[in-house]
């Protein structure tokens, strides 16, 4: 795709951010997904005004995206993002297998205004009897057995 395009597409991520704000709907995130060199989902970022700490941009722009594709997975899609993705929202997106992203403001911007991940980053690569967050293993040999389930079973949709 050309960068004509691409800025095209980054535009609208940014300028959902910048509605956000102004409505009052939650921070300063956007997010589109394309396909076929169009738009087919939105996402803004809604923590504050659906109370769930997972309404970031990029997820509801996932959402959007596979309940428009009827599919969980977003095969030959890109997602255009107005701020590199936190640690979260980059789960999300590898788990969503798009075949690019493309981002405005970096995770440095993002940080000068009090959305420091920073972190996050560094807690995930403590072990984790190191994190700041209590994290107990338990049970692990009954929780086992819905992974054995998983393996032999013949109805499962792999992905």
């Amino acid at each position: 795709m050309d960068s004509e395009k691409e800025n095209k597409f980054m535009r609208a991520a940014i300028e959902l951010s910048i509605k956000n704000v102004t409505s009052g709907q939650g921070g300063p995130f956007g997010a589109v997904v394309v396909k076929d060199k169009k738009i087919i989902a939105r996402g803004t970022n809604q923590v504050t005004s659906l109370n769930d700490p997972t309404a970031h941009a990029e997820v509801m722009a996932i959402r959007n995206a596979c309940k428009e594709l009827k599919t969980f997975q977003l095969d030959d899609c890109e997602i255009y993002t107005s701020c590199e993705p936190c640690p979260m929202c980059l789960g999300a997106i590898y788990w969503a297998r798009p075949k690019s992203v493309f981002f405005a403001n970096s995770k440095i911007d993002a940080a000068h205004i009090n959305f420091d991940d920073q972190f996050i980053y560094e807690e995930i690569s403590k072990p984790i009897s190191e994190r700041k967050l209590f994290t107990k293993q338990i049970l692990r040999e009954e929780a086992l057995i819905a992974f054995e389930e998983w393996a032999k079973s013949e109805i499962k949709i792999k992905y």
